[in-house]
């Protein structure tokens, strides 16, 4: 009979980073640091909504981010690492093709997905008009979650992820099905600036996820 085979310190260590995780605090989400695609965990956050004067918590947020790509840019376009982020880092994010992917993890258990979508669809739809000086684009806003069925259940611990792929893509799974895979320049750019941009759906956020980024230098 054979005895079991010992792991070597390399498996060990693999095994430690397959589940090094950091927790959203206040949903207590946990969230990989990196991903099997090799993209890392800028930050975590909360998204909360207002209801009858109540706060209540709809669902905790990771941000992931290529990060082998944003050093790249950095070192092309800035060259030296500023002592804190700039708003030329956030911008340079914002713009550029790196892929990036936020995943939610829903904690409101009473969530529709005709309430995510009309959340969605709002907040999208004020970051289109903010790039464009004012100009809606309801239709291209519509076009994220608009295939998602109303008859998906979401669930506490239901997973959304909306990825900006290469070639401009933006592309949305609801619980592990693809809904929508758009390509559109300006969908992506609008996407990325509800997190990072001059009004951000979470400004501590944003501020976590600029404090990641001198360290890409």
């Amino acid at each position: 009979m054979s005895l079991p085979r010992l792991r070597t310190e390399q498996e060990e260590e693999a095994k430690k980073e397959e589940v090094a995780v950091e927790i959203e605090p206040k949903t207590g989400v946990s969230f990989p640091f990196k991903l099997d695609d090799g993209k890392q965990l800028g930050c975590v956050g909360l998204r909360k909504k207002s209801m009858l004067g109540i706060g209540i918590k709809i669902y905790g947020f990771g941000i992931y981010a290529d990060n082998e790509k944003l050093r790249e840019l950095f070192k092309l376009k800035i060259g030296k690492a500023p002592a804190k982020p700039t708003k030329d880092m956030y911008q340079l994010v914002i713009d550029s093709d790196a892929e990036m992917m936020v995943r939610l993890v829903i904690v409101f258990s009473s969530l529709s997905m005709n309430m995510v979508r009309k959340n969605f669809d709002e907040g999208l739809g004020a970051s289109i008009k903010k790039l464009t000086g004012g100009k809606k684009n309801e239709s291209l806003a519509n076009k994220v979650m608009g295939q998602a069925s109303d008859d998906i259940k979401l669930t506490s611990g239901s997973v959304i992820e909306i990825s900006r792929l290469p070639g401009n893509i933006l592309q949305t799974k609801v619980i592990g099905e693809v809904v929508s895979k758009v390509e559109s320049e300006l969908l992506c750019r609008a996407y990325v600036n509800m997190y990072l941009g001059d009004d951000p759906l979470d400004k501590d956020t944003k501020e976590k996820f600029g404090m990641s980024l001198p360290s890409l230098f």
